[in-house]
């Protein structure tokens, strides 16, 4: 029993990881997808679009801080509650990074035929970045109560 609850918690540990780069895959390939159809029919601007396609990458930055600080904590009394923050987080990553994708495609899309919205147009991708954020950082707060302050 104490190696299926030691196993449930190497998976909680390697979920931010696995999933926060999946959601990110999913969020830079749509982005990507509107960056390169913007550049079919723009002239100039082509760096701004790339840029703005690899925005949701940074959850699976997120992911691997969370993963890597998880790892040093895992025991059969953590085991649990790293599994369940673990599987969670990786969760908010990933569905963080879908949706900026979604917002990045949008914020390129409109900026093709309205150049002068561009920055003002990101601001739905930042905000949903903020949740990633916050997901983060209460992992990392959270890993402290499961392991009894330390992590």
């Amino acid at each position: 029993m104490e190696n299926m609850i030691l196993a449930l918690g190497w998976l909680g540990v390697f979920a931010p990881l696995a999933l926060g780069a999946v959601g990110s895959i999913i969020g830079c390939s749509r982005a990507g997808q509107a960056a390169i159809g913007a550049m079919l029919e723009t002239e100039s601007g082509y760096g701004r679009f790339i840029g703005v396609s690899a925005m949701p990458s940074s959850q699976v930055i997120y992911g691997i801080v969370v993963t890597l600080t998880f790892g040093g904590a895992i025991n059969p009394e953590s085991a649990a509650g790293i599994f369940g923050i673990g599987v969670l987080v990786g969760l908010a990553l990933m569905a963080s990074a879908i949706y900026q994708g979604y917002a990045c495609a949008s914020s390129i899309s409109v900026s093709k035929s309205k150049p002068e919205v561009f920055g003002i147009s990101l601001a739905p991708a930042a905000v949903v970045e903020g949740f990633a954020v916050f997901a983060f950082v209460f992992a990392l707060v959270l890993l402290g109560t499961v392991t009894g302050g330390g992590g």
